[in-house]
């Protein structure tokens, strides 16, 4: 199969837009192709329970066991037995928006910086490769 992540109910998204950009929530129910109804729960994520489009989520690979419009008990209780805030932080998603995040923070300085470390980490492997062959 081409595609391994699916909008289903449990899925955990990522916000990528509006006032909860960056948050997760978990997707509850499916309105229709456009639009499914999130909840975080709001005391571990902050996202209350609404209905957000597709284009405005990015769907990871934890997924929940829980029902359809599943109460926000259940999906706290569920949320923390998955441990879903350290899997996505150990997730590849996490780690790219981290290091955007670092890069984006960076001053010019900074970037003067990673750029001479770059040129000397080139230098010293292009003399290793010159002392091997």
């Amino acid at each position: 199969m081409v595609f391994n992540k699916f909008v289903e109910v449990g899925r955990v998204v990522l916000i990528n837009y509006g006032p909860e950009k960056g948050k997760l929530a978990t997707v509850i129910n499916i309105v229709d192709g456009n639009r499914v109804l999130v909840d975080g729960p709001y005391t571990e994520t902050g996202v209350r329970r609404q209905v957000i489009n597709l284009k405005r989520v990015t769907l990871t690979d934890i997924t929940l066991n829980v029902g359809l419009q599943s109460t926000e008990k259940k999906l706290k209780a569920a949320f923390k037995a998955e441990d879903v805030a350290s899997k996505f932080a150990e997730s590849a998603l996490a780690k790219k928006l981290a290091l955007q995040k670092k890069r984006a923070s960076m001053t010019d300085f900074d970037r003067f910086k990673v750029m001479l470390a770059k040129k000397e980490k080139a230098k010293a492997i292009k003399k290793k490769l010159a002392q091997l062959k």
